[in-house]
């Protein structure tokens, strides 16, 4: 069984991986603390227990305990239909299930453009991705690339940027500099105002190709080319580099902002010394929140430190609204956009934002208590020996299964949880066939954030389809471990090499997350 880094807070006390910790906190002394959190130290007896429960199993003929449990005292036993995703903490107090029921509200609106007499509901745009955080997030779960008949891209967009190395941030170490395309911005709208054209239409074609398993079984996968085709304004600068994005389940948000940077990084292993091939590293992201280099965790690359300036970040970009962190009332428009920076906007009201704080605020607390459903069939004989399968094909060297959040005095809801999201929030070189060559912060063009799997067999019910990865190329999981290179190659290639009934059972473990 392969544990090298699943070890974690399990050994963090003996004595390597305490060396191997207090060496992670010299290399990232700056992001090691949390600013954007209340906590309470833990005591040398709470981190003794915490390194027993984080332990790896050694018996895979019964589950774990609490393991059904993924999002701890939140989580929540539902039905699994398309409201799976939807429901509120479980441990919510009446009062704060009143305010996440008015972030939905927020989240789910529709905006409309300036003037209006709406005026709670104006300033959409003037380009934009989608009139709603729902339109994006469907039902709170996995977005889709736009099908072969779709005009628009709506749970789907492409970021842009340009090589600048002069955009470094002094205060970060590696920090690979970009610009925004000085004509369509840092993403491109597909969506835009009456009067004004669209930045562009979002063209997706496929080349399919076999793939051949030890046992004779063919699995085809698609092979995606990006276009970005009519575009509104003018040719892409030379030098573009585009990255499509696939909008991510929104479960257990609250709680992955929850685990102690600390903890995160116990599990980097930029240099990969324990020679396992894994060299996971932290994405440091500037926090335009706390005006410092933070630790980041949010987004397919984890450029983002924190929910909320994830969602300030998604209400200027997506949407076109102005809120507190991100203020400009035309969105992103560039610079050489005039009619777009020029159109009527919505925030010469009394709420100074299109969004003001508060409802950014309340948007952001029902982002943080969407609930992580329970685990289904955990006892079950083909998902306990998919479990096991799991561990010796080394999946769980970079789909770290658990962590137990810092204690908070102000989030009784995400204080103290274990956790079971089966990510490490890590950096990871996938290849080049799953590669955006578009780096962004600290990641480079092959790098992705571990995506937490919590949830992940509940995506059909949730979202109506089963397209995984950052951009919806792969039509089930099998295809999507298949396209796992880099530093998940050997973990693949022992997928390929496994019998069927193992290559089954794994499949049967995902799907019961």
């Amino acid at each position: 069984m392969k544990i090298t880094r699943s070890l974690f807070v399990a050994a963090c006390f003996g004595t390597l991986l305490l060396a191997q910790a207090d060496a992670q906190s010299d290399r990232y002394a700056g992001i090691v603390d949390d600013p954007h959190l209340n906590v309470v130290p833990r005591t040398p007896a709470e981190a003794e227990r915490i390194a027993k429960v984080l332990a790896p199993p050694q018996d895979f003929t019964a589950p774990q305990r609490f393991e059904d449990l993924p999002g701890g005292a939140a989580t929540v036993r539902v039905k699994p239909n398309a409201d799976a995703f939807s429901q509120p903490s479980a441990n919510l107090s009446f009062e704060d299930e009143l305010n996440f029921k008015v972030g939905n509200g927020l989240f789910r609106k529709i905006w409309v453009s300036s003037p209006s007499s709406t005026l709670a509901s104006d300033g959409l745009g003037p380009l934009y991705n989608a009139r709603s955080c729902q339109r994006c997030h469907l039902k709170d779960g996995r977005g889709h690339p736009p099908g072969p008949d779709a005009e628009n891209a709506v749970s789907m967009f492409l970021r842009i940027s340009i090589p600048d190395d002069a955009a470094g941030i002094a205060e970060i170490k590696d920090y690979l500099g970009t610009a925004p395309d000085p004509t369509y911005g840092t993403q491109l709208q597909d969506f835009a105002l009456p009067g004004l054209p669209a930045e562009y239409r979002l063209q997706i074609d496929y080349e399919e190709r076999a793939v051949t398993l030890a046992d004779g079984t063919t699995v085809m996968l698609r092979d995606p080319t990006y276009t970005a085709a009519d575009l509104g304004y003018g040719p892409l600068h030379p030098q573009a580099m585009l990255s499509p994005r696939v909008a991510p389940q929104m479960i257990g948000l609250g709680l992955l902002e929850a685990i102690p940077a600390a903890d995160i990084l116990a599990l980097a292993d930029p240099d990969d010394a324990d020679g396992d091939g894994i060299s996971g590293r932290p994405n440091v992201v500037w926090s335009d929140e706390f005006n410092r280099p933070m630790l980041g965790r949010f987004g397919l690359k984890a450029g983002a430190p924190t929910v909320l300036q994830q969602s300030a970040g998604a209400f200027a970009g997506d949407i076109g609204i102005s809120n507190p962190l991100y203020r400009d009332p035309f969105g992103e428009c560039s610079t050489i956009q005039d009619a777009c920076r020029t159109a009527p906007h919505g925030d010469g009201d009394v709420r100074e934002f299109e969004i003001d704080q508060e409802g950014l605020d309340l948007v952001v607390f029902y982002s943080r208590n969407l609930a992580v459903p329970a685990r289904r069939d955990v006892g079950d004989p083909q998902v306990l020996h998919g479990k096991q399968v799991f561990y010796d094909a080394g999946c769980a060297s970079c789909h770290q299964p658990s962590f137990v959040t810092s204690r908070l005095t102000d989030r009784p809801e995400q204080s103290f949880q274990l956790i079971w999201p089966h990510t490490d929030m890590l950096l990871h070189d996938m290849g080049p066939g799953l590669a955006d060559n578009r780096p962004e912060a600290v990641a480079d063009g092959t790098e992705w954030r571990t995506a937490p799997l919590w949830g992940i067999g509940l995506t059909q019910q949730v979202s109506g389809h089963t397209l995984f990865l950052h951009d919806g190329r792969a039509r089930s999981l099998l295809e999507a471990i298949l396209w796992h290179g880099g530093e998940a190659q050997p973990a693949r290639d022992r997928v390929v090499n496994m019998p069927k009934p193992d290559r089954d059972a794994l499949v049967s473990y995902l799907e019961s997350l």
